[in-house]
């Protein structure tokens, strides 16, 4: 599936597609059947970039660790954060990380560069968004630590580049090293713009070569990411773990508030960027017509990033090549999210036949017809 699946963008038109999200290791997962990067996987890596290549796109591979947001179940090891403690949005108990943990979770970021170098990929991203954990290091809602990590905007941002600092080294001059992180984490007692901009200032001197500017939390403000509804029954119909099938059908709309769509939602915010940042720039947040395309690019982005639109039609750039003015048929009901406890993305507009209780809540969810 998941070669199937950048063979179709990549064919579809697309100049980079990124493989997205690989673990740097065991204790970083989120999901049992999540991509953890290692050496045995470079023979089937490799199948996966040359596909690409011969495509005529060029691949990326998103590093991410996800801190509290793990569970022992899935890795074995109870999860790791910057300021331990319980996790109600996992939930799971999660260990302070000291100062082992920390060289050796860098040592893994450093690592899975050199594996992605192997395996043939142009670029690797640092996933430094959505309050997975380094994004926990750098907000001051998950961050309580009293020592050089924590605290100061200095000290949050420390974890960080030692990770920014240890992958640069790693790939020299063979890759791109792409970084994403939050504008905002969307909500008070996160880290806010004025301090992301600083971060975005330091990164560009450390020798990033491009930024994502995102925003969000995924355990505290998910759809302040992706925006729109996110259908609790759909996403809990392929849940397996009947604890948490029940809270979240019990409690989802409340820890899962919706947040209104509108396409390129994050242009005002990443204007701010463009203004200060000279590397180059990539949007991403409600992509999915050419008018918006033509938008961002008008105003000095460099790139746009896309998921939803190409989910819906892997073929999307390709028309847009043809004629501009196309728009994208994703109705942002964000079926393909709450799928995410399945194993595959998909579109609703691209399956054949659904539970009725699922087909009522994506027409209720649609934000377009």
């Amino acid at each position: 599936m998941l070669l199937d699946y950048h063979r179709e963008v990549a064919a579809g038109g697309i100049g980079l597609t990124t493989v997205a999200y690989a673990a740097v290791c065991k204790n970083g997962l989120s999901f049992p059947h999540q991509l953890w990067l290692r050496k045995e996987l470079i023979p089937e890596l490799r199948k996966l970039t040359n596909t690409i290549h011969k495509e005529g796109a060029t691949a990326s591979i998103q590093l991410g660790h996800c801190g509290n947001m793990s569970k022992k179940s899935i890795t074995g090891t109870l999860p790791v954060s910057p300021s331990g403690g319980f996790n109600i949005y996992s939930p799971t108990w999660s260990k302070k990380m000291d100062m082992d943990d920390i060289k050796k979770v860098v040592q893994d970021f450093a690592n899975s560069a050199l594996i992605a170098r192997e395996s043939g990929f142009d670029a690797v991203e640092i996933h430094a968004g959505h309050g997975y954990l380094i994004s926990q290091f750098l907000s001051p809602y998950t961050n309580k630590r009293k020592d050089e990590f924590g605290g100061s905007f200095e000290n949050r941002i420390r974890f960080m580049l030692m990770v920014i600092r240890a992958v640069l080294q790693a790939v020299g001059k063979d890759m791109a090293v792409i970084v994403k992180i939050n504008m905002r984490d969307g909500f008070k007692g996160g880290m806010e713009i004025r301090e992301s901009l600083k971060l975005a200032g330091i990164l560009e001197k450390e020798g990033v070569h491009a930024l994502i500017l995102s925003g969000g939390f995924v355990s505290k403000a998910p759809m302040y990411v992706m925006r729109g509804k996110m259908p609790v029954k759909t996403l809990t119909h392929y849940m397996n773990n009947r604890w948490l099938k029940i809270s979240v059908r019990l409690a989802g709309k409340m820890v899962i508030p919706d947040v209104p769509f509108k396409e390129i939602y994050f242009l005002e915010d990443a204007l701010k960027f463009r203004k200060e940042i000279k590397i180059p720039l990539i949007y991403v947040g409600g992509i999915i017509s050419g008018k918006s395309i033509s938008k961002v690019l008008d105003s000095g982005f460099e790139f746009v990033a896309m998921a939803r639109a190409l989910i819906n039609d892997p073929g999307f750039v390709n028309k847009l090549k043809i004629d501009i003015s196309s728009k994208n048929n994703c109705d942002i009901s964000n079926y393909c999210i709450a799928r995410m406890y399945s194993k595959e993305m998909a579109c609703h507009h691209n399956i054949e036949s659904l539970p009725d209780k699922i087909q009522k809540e994506i027409n209720k969810n649609k934000c377009f017809e």
